[in-house]
């Protein structure tokens, strides 16, 4: 019998042309010729423009029985006390029930400035119930760098909490975020207006792709304005004062790059049954028999994606492929008789170790 094919034309972005979806359904992505050329700004990012982490150790005060019983907390209670001129003698027992030692953690972004305001979390670290209604005192926010960078205070919101009369479970009520939280003090240092070039890092690490990327800046900004130094790396010679330098960077975000198709890859999610294949895929003849079903593909030295395929069967579930077997076709045939999505990867792996799979096998 003649086995159908479910094709859809989508255009991919870069390097997948076909995807697989689940093991009851499975989506195809066919290609449609050489991959979209992509703005550099959403294939790389520029070295030196980054967030920074920042953390810090603080109390949430005011919370209605619900706070810790742990010494650190009463411990950090005197010497908040202490710090506001109350000296509380030793021999008394202070009540931290309604008070919770927490984490507070923040990322600074990049070229935040002094006065700008960023958001925190605020994470429990004692045996508190929930921070809801709490009200977290001032905590300084430090970088790797142990510097002050920002200043936290304000009312907690706990995730999960509805309008009056409405039921709704707190998954995480040790976890709190306050939006516009902290206060930014000092700005993370930069070396990015100190540097002769600007390096742009590629997110997908790939020689091809750092190549175009040199010769679609050479070809609009002139010869040697830019090189390659590795699969990540582009290093583009830029001016040094700042406003020059930023009309420069807008620029060249928004020039266009070709990237580099990816490795002939195979991605299986055993879980899921999701399999995931890349145009490059290839196939060499074989037969793999899996319990009462056999899969064979004969014919040609190389099957390639993207051909024809027919495939025979009878009762006892053998499929044989003409060549140019596409190997979305071998899942597809093999899913039509009910098989489960173990058998799939099973199929797979031995396609892969029978070296018949020309592609990277990943199962995840």
């Amino acid at each position: 019998m003649k086995m159908g094919k479910r094709k859809m034309g989508i255009r991919q972005k870069a390097w997948f042309d076909r995807v697989v979806l689940g093991a009851m359904v499975f989506a195809v992505l066919a290609a449609t010729g050489a991959a979209a050329a992509e703005r550099i700004k959403d294939i790389s990012t520029i070295s030196g423009v980054r967030s920074n982490q920042l953390v810090g150790y603080g109390l949430v005060v005011g919370l209605d029985g619900t706070g810790d019983q742990t010494p650190f907390t009463e411990q950090s209670l005197r010497s908040m006390l202490a710090t506001q001129g109350v000296t509380v003698p030793p021999d008394v027992d202070l009540r931290t029930d309604n008070v919770a030692a927490v984490m507070v953690s923040a990322e600074l972004p990049a070229f935040a400035r002094s006065g700008q305001r960023i958001d925190i979390t605020v994470s429990s670290i004692g045996n508190a119930e929930t921070l809801q209604g709490g009200e977290l005192l001032m905590t300084p926010l430090r970088g790797v760098d142990d510097r002050i960078y920002a200043v936290a205070q304000g009312s907690v919101i706990v995730g999960g909490l509805g309008s009056a009369g409405a039921q709704i479970d707190i998954e995480t009520p040790g976890t709190a975020s306050m939006p516009r939280g902290a206060i930014v003090e000092r700005r993370a240092p930069s070396n990015f207006a100190d540097q002769d070039e600007v390096v742009l890092n590629l997110n997908t690490p790939d020689f091809t792709t750092a190549r175009r990327t040199a010769e679609v800046i050479n070809e609009q900004l002139g010869p040697n304005t830019a090189r390659a130094a590795d699969a990540v790396t582009v290093r583009v010679r830029a001016p040094r004062d700042p406003d020059r330098r930023v009309s420069f960077i807008s620029f060249l975000e928004e020039l266009r790059v070709t990237p580099g198709e990816a490795p002939a890859r195979v991605i299986v999610n055993a879980r899921t049954g999701t399999i995931v294949m890349g145009s490059k895929v290839r196939v060499l003849p074989a037969a793999v028999t899996h319990g009462s079903m056999t899969v064979a593909i004969e014919g040609a030295p190389e099957a390639e994606l993207n051909g024809e395929a027919a495939a025979d069967g009878g009762e006892d579930s053998m499929f044989v492929f003409e060549p140019g077997a596409d190997l979305n076709e071998i899942v597809n045939a093999v899913n039509s008789v009910g098989a489960s999505p173990g058998d799939l990867v099973a199929i797979l792996e031995a396609l892969k170790a029978a070296g018949a799979l020309r592609a990277e096998l990943l199962v995840i």
